[in-house]
């Protein structure tokens, strides 16, 4: 059988808007049969010290700080590879979910760590499921991985053509927008 739901991935330097274009499409498709998850800074004095996952049902986490004592670490951030594997990697589970829509924010070198996590994102990744997710522009494992699957579409973001980028996937996730309340598709 062919594959035929979206795979979308998302790269671009760091800080060229990649979480801000889930933010947008997210809110834009009014769908609640989407799971997954986005990153968030943590900043204190104007100064980043870590980054904290959400998931779009609200829950929160850290998921690494420069405080925290963990023998994964990146840079000068712990890893929290238990807290993020028992609170997100299973939100990625295809065969618990109804969901019609993953969001992966982001497959970087933290997430990486997770070997669940690096499980679930290849499971999904060959799934009948649309993926739409966030994958570091350079890296290997599962970084370099991920941009090989077949029919895989790769967009590289950039402040020049973000709002192009972003009206493209709206236009291939558009069959998943549910009606408004008076029964229109949302635009």
């Amino acid at each position: 059988m062919e594959n035929k739901a979206p795979k979308i991935l998302l790269t671009g330097l760091p800080g060229c808007g990649k979480t801000t274009a889930i933010m947008q499409i997210v809110g834009s498709l009014h769908n609640k049969k989407l799971t997954g998850f986005y990153t968030q800074e943590i900043r204190q004095n104007k100064r980043r010290t870590g980054f904290r996952w959400i998931r779009f049902d609200g829950s929160a986490g850290t998921l690494a700080h420069v405080d925290m004592k963990s023998p994964f670490k990146v840079g000068r951030y712990g890893v929290d590879i238990r807290g993020f594997d028992e609170s997100v990697v299973p939100l990625l589970d295809v065969r618990r979910s109804n969901a019609k829509l993953f969001i992966i924010d982001e497959i970087g070198r933290i997430e990486c760590f997770s070997r669940q996590f690096v499980r679930a994102v290849q499971t999904l990744l060959a799934s009948e499921k649309a993926v739409l997710a966030t994958v570091a522009q350079k890296g290997h494992g599962l970084i370099a991985q991920v941009k090989t699957y077949p029919d895989i579409k790769i967009l590289t973001l950039n402040r020049s053509n973000y709002d192009d980028t972003v009206t493209e996937i709206l236009r291939i996730l558009a069959y998943l927008k549910e009606p408004s309340k008076d029964g229109r598709l949302t635009q």
